[in-house]
């Protein structure tokens, strides 16, 4: 049965590294070798979620190859070479007809302007299909690509996207639904009365507007935002309609649950115009047995290299050149955490000091799932556990990390969605016509009408 209380059925998102979320998916012999740069390869796997009814599937970014020892990285190829997101989704959408099509940009190396005509454009091409995964920098190589030699600091940079995207959705709302009447009879193609200008001045940007794209179908496409500091937390409770957060234990999921939807009312908001989908990276098999062999192969093609040069990017730069992998996690020292993923970082230190796991066990246990959660079982075993957190009210849905591509969606696809189809926790069929529809989100009125 659905489960009442919250009056919908659980979210789901896919997520696609281009071959796979693990960190040797590109050693598995079912993924695809060119994934980032094969656009068959994409269609192939996004129809497959939209065969698997999922509300989206969601693309990475950055405008920077990684940093790190390049002994390390020729063995893990991965974000290296891969495509624009905002030049494969419009072709990926006139091959899909009702998944949401969701990418990160970041607000640090854009302007405004940029984002709102490009998102717009999205939504347009794909009849209200668009999301922005609202992200700051924190790899330093951007800087480095725009004429910076340092990034931001952590709380100007959030501070600089909650201004960027208050302009972006002011942007938005350039034109009234109904501006353009195109009357040939009239000779007139739009109402001049139903055009606004932004004029926004503030301390990061000044952006006049407006916006030379007719308003998006959605409105405003879906925001969605991974930050889980505090100050990340802050600006998702303010404008994210969506939020992507690790997570690995249902305590602690609650915990984030309720933190972030009390803190959405002093905005005006209501707690179920935000959806909370936690990373989850499930490998499922017909049988346990089977998916435990299927992820102990995945696992023994990490090459040392990759495992340290992974956790040394997530400790902030820290090298760990010279430790005993097999030996305790040394001390690192504050300075790094600034230079950090936080929220992973966070997550390394306990596993280290709480659980005692070796540099080899944190890396194994990070490098399978990218930080996010894993779940090793069969599809009963993959449901159960779905179930528990969703009508524990610990999520609103996952984002899914399939460990290889195809193989891993597959999977997943033709094992676990049907047993959360029959216990009522997800859709048979796609309802409504944009993914606002589809996530329960309702469609922003246009600022300047009462």
């Amino acid at each position: 049965m659905r489960d009442e209380r919250r009056g919908e059925m659980m979210k789901l998102g896919a997520f696609f590294h281009p071959t796979g979320n693990h960190v040797a998916a590109w050693l598995h012999p079912e993924s695809q070798i060119d994934a980032g740069t094969n656009f068959q390869h994409y269609a192939e796997i996004t129809r497959t979620a939209e065969r698997g009814k999922f509300d989206l599937m969601f693309v990475a970014d950055a405008v920077a190859v990684r940093e790190g020892k390049l002994s390390a990285l020729s063995r893990w190829p991965q974000y290296m070479a891969y495509f624009d997101p905002l030049t494969l989704l419009p072709a990926l959408a006139a091959v899909t007809s009702h998944i949401g099509l969701v990418a990160t940009a970041t607000t640090s190396y854009n302007e405004p302007y940029h984002i709102a005509r490009k998102f717009a454009s999205l939504d347009h091409i794909s009849g209200g299909r668009a999301g922005w995964n609202v992200v700051t920098s924190s790899n330093v190589a951007e800087a480095y690509n725009f004429g910076r030699e340092q990034h931001y600091e952590h709380d100007e940079r959030y501070d600089r996207a909650v201004e960027f995207v208050e302009v972006v959705r002011g942007l938005w709302d350039s034109w009234e639904d109904d501006a353009f009447v195109r009357d040939r009879m009239s000779g007139r193609y739009f109402d001049p009365t139903k055009l606004h200008t932004l004029n926004h001045k503030g301390p990061h940007f000044s952006v006049r507007g407006p916006l030379n794209v007719a308003r998006p179908p959605q409105g405003h496409p879906v925001l969605f935002q991974a930050g889980s500091s505090e100050v990340g937390r802050e600006a998702a409770a303010r404008f994210a309609e969506g939020v992507f957060t690790p997570q690995h234990n249902l305590a602690d999921a609650q915990a984030f649950y309720r933190d972030l939807k009390s803190r959405m009312a002093k905005y005006g908001r209501l707690s179920g115009s935000l959806k909370v989908m936690p990373g989850l990276n499930a490998i499922v098999g017909h049988t346990r047995q089977e998916a435990i062999e299927k992820h102990r192969y995945l696992q023994s093609k990490i090459h040392p290299d990759v495992g340290l040069e992974l956790l040394s990017n997530q400790l902030g730069g820290f090298d760990l050149a010279g430790y005993d992998v097999d030996g305790p996690l040394p001390e690192i020292p504050e300075r790094y955490g600034a230079l950090s993923g936080q929220t992973s970082m966070r997550h390394i230190l306990r596993w280290a000091r709480e659980e005692g796991l070796s540099i080899r066990e944190i890396y194994q246990r990070f490098a399978g799932a990218r930080g996010q959660r894993t779940l090793v079982g069969s599809a009963l075993d993959i449901a159960d556990d779905m179930e528990t957190w969703f009508r524990g009210y610990g999520v609103d849905g996952f984002l899914m990390h399939p460990s290889h591509l195809p193989g891993g969606l597959n999977d997943f696809v033709e094992l676990v969605i049907p047993e959360l189809q029959s216990r009522g926790l997800f859709r048979s069929q796609y309802e409504g016509a944009t993914l606002r529809d589809r996530m329960g989100l309702e469609r922003p009125k246009n600022r300047y009408l009462s």
